[in-house]
């Protein structure tokens, strides 16, 4: 029984550092979490899981349009936008903050930003992906 309510408690910590370090938003992800029920209660994982399987054919065809040479930075911006909207499904604050400071070095024309920023965007996705993982997995043990 003990050993059941320290899970409970380290889920708790672990959902609130991640709105409190501004990996997630917290407003969106409750709402995420209103819509489990008995028939859905790992809606929220598995709307994660879609965001990772969907963001992985975002970053490759970002990654194909950023070594094509010149640039498209409209198709960049048009990829970068999906992406930005995948993030937004589930509240994924840093990672939406850098998809936005790309799409702004698209509409300068700036390739250096672009690069530079997609590094950072994989970057927070890699971290994001680690940290849910560790909060679904630790979710999963607590129930």
């Amino acid at each position: 029984m003990m050993q059941g309510i320290h899970l409970q408690r380290q889920v708790a910590s672990m959902r609130i550092s991640l709105f409190e370090q501004g990996y997630i938003d917290e407003q969106y992800f409750n709402e995420l979490e209103e819509l489990e029920d008995d028939a859905n209660p790992n809606f929220v994982e598995e709307i994660v899981k879609l965001f990772y399987t969907d963001s992985v054919r975002y970053t490759n065809s970002i990654q194909h349009a950023l070594d094509d040479k010149p640039l498209d930075f409209g198709k960049l911006d048009h990829y970068m936008h999906q992406f930005k909207g995948s993030s937004s499904s589930i509240g994924a604050k840093k990672v939406k903050k850098e998809c936005t400071q790309f799409q702004e070095y698209c509409k300068a024309g700036n390739s250096e930003g672009c690069m530079r920023t997609f590094q950072q965007v994989k970057q927070e996705h890699a971290t994001l992906k680690k940290k849910l993982e560790a909060y679904f997995q630790l979710k999963n043990q607590s129930t």
